[in-house]
């Protein structure tokens, strides 16, 4: 059992307080730290074990990486092959529909001139809705204020009954992709 001391504390107002202590907690306590005794040449070998196996973890993990690297690599290949076969798998009809018009262009005997526009237009619409659903759609351009982000500046023009800025004609049209500019429409613009 622990023996159990009573200390009363007077302050100087002549409050007094009782403290209880008990033996442990009167004696501090004193750990005792073992010395190792081992082999020195012993624990150096254990640290060249132990640096030897980090090493060949560090090792194996850095040929993990770059074998995963590779991997995406040749996996973003395959998806972009695979997505250039779709494109080319839908511009085959197109292919196709100018072959045809190029046929009948060649006879002469056949060559009506509106037959052979309205071939071209439809072929013109049949490569429009592709491109769409590829995610391509035009800029559009014309009475549109210029903005330097979508139309590239090929000229200006005076034109009393336009404002500064508005664009007036379009050389070459624009096209954004899934939200960016692949090509800035060529356009003029109205300057007085």
């Amino acid at each position: 059992m622990t023996e159990e001391k009573k200390v009363i504390v007077n302050n100087e107002d002549g409050d007094s307080a009782e403290i209880n202590l008990n033996k442990k907690q009167a004696e501090p306590e004193v750990e005792v730290l073992e010395e190792e005794t081992s082999d020195p040449t012993a624990e150096l070998e254990k640290l060249k074990e132990e640096l030897s196996a980090k090493d060949d973890r560090f090792l194996r993990l850095q040929a993990d990486f770059d074998n995963f690297r590779k991997r995406t690599a040749k996996e973003k290949s395959e998806i972009a092959t695979v997505i250039e076969q779709a494109f080319l798998k839908d511009l085959l009809p197109l292919l196709d529909n100018l072959s045809r018009a190029s046929e009948a262009a060649e006879n002469a005997e056949n060559a009506d001139v509106e037959t052979l526009r309205k071939g071209i237009e439809m072929i013109k619409q049949e490569t429009v809705a592709v491109m769409g659903k590829h995610g391509l759609e035009p800029i559009d351009t014309l009475n549109k204020p210029f903005d330097p982000n979508y139309h590239q500046a090929v000229g200006t023009i005076k034109d009393e009954t336009k404002q500064d800025g508005i664009i007036a004609s379009e050389f070459q049209r624009g096209y954004i992709a899934r939200g960016r500019v692949i090509r800035p429409s060529m356009v003029q613009v109205v300057s007085n």
